[in-house]
């Protein structure tokens, strides 16, 4: 985040700004939904789901694994992917009071 200044920023908001960075892609979330759909690791059938090439798809799947929000396995030739709930957790509840905290002003713009 170099021309951020990210380290006038808390550890939890570098954070969450870099995994929704890593979900602000209409692929990105189309894989997402997809893993989340399968409810189980998915070894190349994204392509013929998505209807996208495999260079992009597999760029893509970088982007999500480098930011923690999928996890892959190497089976023989091909990589599994999932969800890592861990992160995915962090991610839920990091959201869900960013928006718990927001309440609308009676006079406001």
């Amino acid at each position: 985040m170099g021309l951020t200044k990210s380290e006038i920023f808390s550890k939890e908001q570098n954070q969450l700004a870099q995994l929704l960075k890593a979900m602000a892609h209409p692929a990105r979330i189309a894989i997402l939904q997809q893993l989340i759909k399968s409810k189980t690791c998915i070894c190349g059938d994204l392509v013929d789901e998505l209807g996208l090439a495999q260079a992009t798809i597999s760029q893509h799947l970088k982007e999500l694994k480098n930011a923690g929000l999928i996890q892959g396995t190497i089976e023989g030739a091909s990589v599994c992917y999932c969800i890592n709930p861990e992160t995915w957790k962090m991610l839920e509840n990091e959201t869900s009071s960013f928006f718990a905290n927001f309440q609308p002003a009676i006079n406001c713009c």
